[in-house]
């Protein structure tokens, strides 16, 4: 039919096999640039998992003065409190830190917060305390949730592939994971149960592109018998090239959308969710696929149906 555009064309052959090598070392390079960051700055916790109090206010100003009530809060001697602009210039979040670990210590705290900031505060919009052993839990929680979801994606590859091809998806998945929380170590963006939730989105999407390659690969391991294992890798990601990259965009356009409308309150985890539909995008072109060419899926299911005439005869 004419009038239809393709964001690939038909006869695309990219040689992406040929630079699996080069990819394959920058995400080493990286992954372990990223891991040396989190180990020597750590990642930057939200109070879901530290504990404390968060203060969502509206001032009186146009503008919120956080010089002003970064001071005013710099003499009540309750640790390093956190304030920035949140949303709109005259809405503000503050962030206090767990007070030893007492619950009362925290609300006398608040009250001290209130009467040093009243007198600029048109609106208190939230006040969340998180106590201690609930951001325990939420750690222990979250860190379940992470590994019972990773169990299931194997088991799920397990079963529906040969263990070669498991293999190859959890070592991408893992590339995934690791890129992601290097991502937030250096960006040292707050890392709260949202980003946990947006890790394991992640892992979703970039599981599934891969199953779709990994589905070509099947089928063109039984169509192909004479074909090289590098050409019927390369083969397989250009014939789905045009899905892989059609869902990234469509993704990507809905998470933008977001990300400008959706205010600041969900703006890191739709930041983790963009960042992670490109990495996604590309492990499951130059990391997941080409990772098959050194575990070698098994030559018997090269022989299920006759090769074309074409490759016969080649």
């Amino acid at each position: 039919m004419r009038g239809i555009v393709k964001l690939v064309p038909d006869e695309t052959n990219c040689d992406f096999m040929g630079w699996h090598k080069v990819a394959l070392g920058l995400s080493i390079l990286v992954i372990c640039a990223g891991m040396f960051v989190t180990f020597q700055k750590g990642l930057n916790f939200g109070i879901d998992f530290t504990g404390g109090t968060l203060i969502e206010i509206q001032t009186k100003d146009e503008v919120a003065d956080l010089i002003g009530l970064r001071e005013k809060l710099s003499v009540l001697d309750i640790g390093a409190v956190s304030v920035q602009e949140f949303g709109a210039p005259n809405e503000v979040m503050i962030r206090i830190p767990q007070q030893d670990r007492d619950e009362a210590a925290q609300k006398i705290v608040m009250e001290q917060v209130r009467e040093k900031l009243d007198d600029q505060v048109e609106d208190y919009r939230r006040v969340e305390f998180v106590g201690p052993q609930v951001g325990e839990e939420l750690i222990e929680a979250g860190g379940k949730a992470l590994f019972y979801a990773l169990a299931g994606l194997l088991a799920y590859i397990w079963m529906r592939f040969e263990w070669q091809f498991g293999v190859a998806a959890v070592l991408a998945l893992a590339h995934d994971i690791l890129f992601t929380v290097g991502f937030f170590s250096v960006t040292q963006m707050e890392f709260t149960l949202a980003t946990v939730a947006a890790v394991l989105m992640i892992a979703g999407y970039s599981i599934n592109d891969t199953v779709v390659v990994f589905d070509r690969v099947r089928e063109n391991l039984r169509k192909y018998k004479k074909k090289p294992l590098r050409e019927l890798f390369n083969l397989s990601i250009n014939q789905t090239l045009s899905r892989t990259l059609m869902t990234s965009l469509t993704t990507l356009l809905a998470l933008l959308a977001l990300w400008q409308f959706g205010g600041a309150v969900i703006r890191g985890f739709v930041t983790a969710l963009i960042f992670g539909i490109f990495i996604g995008t590309y492990s499951s072109i130059f990391i997941a696929t080409p990772l098959l060419l050194y575990v070698r899926p098994r030559d018997r299911n090269r022989v299920v149906t006759s090769a074309p005439e074409s490759e016969t005869n080649g």
